[in-house]
């Protein structure tokens, strides 16, 4: 473990603060400075970089954001054993590092930007997949943030990183295929926790990408539910779900009918999203 500046090192302040991890909270926190700072520069450079922290825990992805050089961190943390221990990290980073007490699922975090802005977290497991969700839905889009650079469940992260074809594509790759790119930057064994989780994990950049305005991510979203709903069916039957003419569905995405979700580019479920509201009308 690399010692990145004068505090003391992460163990002595879980000691120090009782900080033991919580299950219901979805901690699991990252003791070694190299680890966190190898995190901290998936996101690129950070001089001139205000970063909004997830669940910093005692802090050690906080520290390394700072002496990676971010303007200013935002950490978000709804522990209260942990806001001495960040205190101290404030004390250290005269400035630099603004603590937020409250519940990550309640923040409007558009609110937080102030200049080039990046979310880095190590997110807590229970609440990765809807945060991640959250920010993606946003509109207008391009969204505040310049890139995510985030930590899941291996499973999660093949999940978001995933093509067509691939057996974790679904719902979740779509979305994020379709207003991102979306990189696996590295895994992170289970002995890398404080205490070691049932899984490995892995670090997604996720960097947004102009999308047009045709289709809205309500639309996206009822269709990408209907087509994954039954997943080993074929499209002409599971898309029966989404409650218009299945024909008019296909010839807009220019499908034959007898393919399967997994199968299908971003493009199609963009296409059929497209189609979605006139098909609706016509249908009364």
């Amino acid at each position: 473990m690399s010692q990145i500046d004068n505090l003391p090192p992460l163990r002595e302040v879980i000691a120090e603060h009782g900080l033991r991890a919580k299950k219901e909270l979805g901690q699991n926190f990252l003791l070694d400075l190299n680890l966190t700072s190898r995190i901290a520069r998936v996101a690129g450079p950070l001089e001139g970089v205000r970063v909004i922290e997830v669940g910093p825990g005692p802090g050690g992805l906080t520290r390394a954001l700072l002496a990676e050089g971010a303007r200013e961190v935002i950490a978000i943390e709804r522990d209260a054993r942990a806001l001495p221990a960040l205190a101290q990290i404030a004390e250290a980073y005269p400035g630099r590092l603004t603590v937020i007490s409250g519940d990550a699922m309640e923040m409007d975090y558009r609110l937080l930007a102030d200049g080039p802005t990046r979310i880095i977290a190590n997110l807590p497991y229970n609440i990765a997949t809807p945060l991640l969700t959250g920010w993606l839905t946003l509109d207008p889009w391009p969204s505040f943030f310049e890139s995510l650079t985030l930590m899941f469940q291996r499973e999660v992260a093949e999940r978001i990183c995933a093509k067509p074809g691939e057996d974790p594509y679904g719902r979740l790759g779509v979305l994020a295929g379709w207003r991102t790119d979306a990189r696996i930057a590295f895994n992170v064994g289970r002995q890398a926790f404080v205490p070691p989780p049932n899984v490995t994990s892995a670090v997604v950049h996720l960097v947004p990408k102009a999308v047009g305005d045709d289709v809205t991510v309500k639309d996206l979203e009822h269709i990408t539910r209907a087509a994954f709903g039954q997943r080993r069916k074929m499209v002409r039957q599971s898309l029966k779900a989404a409650g218009v003419p299945v024909e008019g569905l296909l010839q807009a995405a220019g499908l034959r009918g007898d393919e399967r979700a997994e199968e299908l580019p971003v493009g199609a479920f963009l296409a059929m999203a497209r189609a979605l509201p006139a098909l609706r009308k016509a249908a009364g």
